[in-house]
């Protein structure tokens, strides 16, 4: 089976899992309720906090959201190291399916800071375009290049204040379908990895469980921090942002192409 295909199944199954789910309207009450007046809160809700509070706060939670996100999926893949660990229908180790959920659950949370949308509409099946956006998170919590730009430009889905700032001028599929395709092989081919390096919990269970906690600490941290790095360009989102995301876009997409 392709890398790409791996890739593809193993994030189809990992989305399944509880953890993963983010109700946008709790998460944002609970990150920024005391922040807003009483007021504001419909506002909150509907335009997300970007139209309300400044860079510094949003920066704020999101520091902590990670922060948070990466000692709740240490402390978990230690117990998932142990025998009797939770059993999933996947195709990796659990203890790397967790690491990918929670790291798929920080990345939403960080888009809900920065004013996207909630991913979950149809609450139980995510839409092609709620894929591709978390595609886009992973691609760049992974370092995929292009993927901030597409992410932040609209190739798939914007923030709506964005579309207020910027003529949203059509990206064809073309141009950002190949970094989309780009950011599924390199899941695919840390999967691989991952697989390998932490299968070593099934062997030695304790010691494996130790081990990846130290290593989701050590991986998902700066992850986190990238995408928060990506995002937090929405804030101050201009025209003069979003051509050069379209230019890196372009760019990026011919570079695939020509390999």
């Amino acid at each position: 089976m392709a890398k790409e295909d791996v890739a593809m199944q193993v994030l189809q199954q990992v989305v399944k899992l509880p953890v993963v789910k983010v109700n946008r309207s709790k998460f944002l009450m609970d990150k920024f309720s005391k922040d807003v007046a009483s007021k504001d809160i419909p506002r909150l809700l509907e335009e997300g906090p970007t139209a309300l509070l400044s860079q510094e706060t949003l920066d704020r939670v999101a520091n902590a959201c990670i922060k948070d996100n990466v000692l709740l999926a240490s402390g978990t893949s230690v117990l998932a190291g142990l025998p009797g660990g939770i059993a999933m229908a996947v195709t990796i180790p659990t203890d790397v399916a967790q690491f990918y959920a929670f790291s798929l659950k920080l990345a939403q949370e960080l888009g809900y800071i920065y004013g996207y949308d909630d991913l979950w509409t149809s609450r139980n099946e995510l839409s092609e375009e709620a894929k591709n956006t978390l595609l886009l998170y992973l691609g760049v919590m992974l370092g995929v290049n292009g993927a901030g730009a597409l992410l932040r430009s609209g190739g798939v889905t914007v923030a709506k204040q964005v579309m207020k700032i910027v003529n949203k001028k059509a990206l064809t599929k073309t141009l950002w379908y190949p970094i989309l395709e780009k950011v599924l092989k390199i899941f695919g081919v840390n999967l691989t990895k991952g697989g390998l390096v932490k299968g070593m919990g099934k062997v030695i269970p304790i010691l494996g469980g130790v081990l990846s906690g130290g290593l989701t600490f050590a991986t998902m941290k700066p992850m986190g921090e990238r995408l928060q790095k990506e995002l937090s360009k929405l804030v101050n989102y201009d025209e003069e942002q979003y051509q050069e995301d379209i230019e890196t876009i372009r760019k990026e997409a011919e570079i695939i192409e020509g390999e």
